[in-house]
């Protein structure tokens, strides 16, 4: 029995990854967008709430603005790209 799998990472939308993990996080979802920029080097996301949802997307010291970072560098880097996330 072979377990091997041939599993291909081209094809996942880290800018609609970012966007649905943005949404499950913040009160109100309607006003979460994320604008994608490309550069010869990298791809940079910027994701934008509401700003009295701001605090919700930071978290305590950060720590839930560097998940959201962690989780779609992982995603790109299963991808082959390079990329960056701000929020705004």
């Amino acid at each position: 029995m072979d377990n091997s799998t041939n599993i291909t990472y081209h094809d996942i939308d880290i800018k609609k990854m970012l966007y649905d993990m943005a949404c499950a996080i913040v009160d109100n979802p309607e006003a979460v967008s994320v604008v994608e920029n490309e550069t010869e080097d990298e791809t940079v996301y910027t994701l934008s709430v509401a700003e009295a949802d701001m605090g919700m997307i930071i978290g305590r010291h950060g720590k839930i603005a560097r998940a959201l970072r962690t989780v779609t560098k992982a995603a790109a880097k299963m991808s082959n790209k390079k990329i960056s996330v701000e929020i705004k």
